[in-house]
């Protein structure tokens, strides 16, 4: 499935500003990879669907709400690439929106069966069809966000490395 020499399982997240959402789901994600010591079998990303933040660190209230969780969020935001879609193994949307973006950018057909929805990997919030965005509400929405993102992060690293 690579496309380069590296083993790596390669994950990118996406939403849309890259500011909020799929920056978060990368510094989750990547949290739990280094809790179970696994740094060297994953590479994680995550980018936006629109360049508007284009290298800006996540939005200031996310990684407030992060931090209190022990996540240190120092991703700066990009848009993302076709080349992505060559380089990823699996490219996860948060919303819908995000899904349908990605396919009318994917390069072909081909690669739409790397594309995943955040919310399908949830063991507990099995009712949640999307990753609200949380920009424009409060700090509820922020930890919200965070509540799904640990649940689905944590289902997708046991549904990549069963028995973990």
């Amino acid at each position: 499935m690579n496309m380069q020499n590296d083993n790596r399982y390669k994950i990118l997240f996406v939403c849309l500003g890259n500011i909020c959402r799929s920056s978060s789901a990368e510094g989750v994600m990547r949290h739990l990879v280094q809790k179970a010591g696994r740094e060297k079998e994953f590479e994680i990303d995550s980018a936006g669907i629109l360049s508007y933040h284009r290298g800006e660190l996540p939005d200031p209230r996310m990684r407030a709400h992060a931090i209190r969780r022990g996540y240190e969020l120092t991703h700066r935001s990009r848009p993302v690439t076709t080349e992505d879609f060559y380089r990823f193994d699996l490219i996860i949307g948060m919303d819908d929106r995000n899904i349908d973006d990605l396919k009318e950018r994917a390069p072909s057909p081909e690669e739409w069966k790397k594309i995943r929805r955040m919310t399908d990997y949830c063991t507990r919030f099995t009712h949640a069809g999307h990753v609200p965005d949380p920009y424009y509400g409060g700090a509820e929405g922020f930890e919200y966000v965070l509540d799904l993102l640990e649940d689905a992060c944590a289902g997708l690293l046991t549904s990549l490395v069963p028995g973990s």
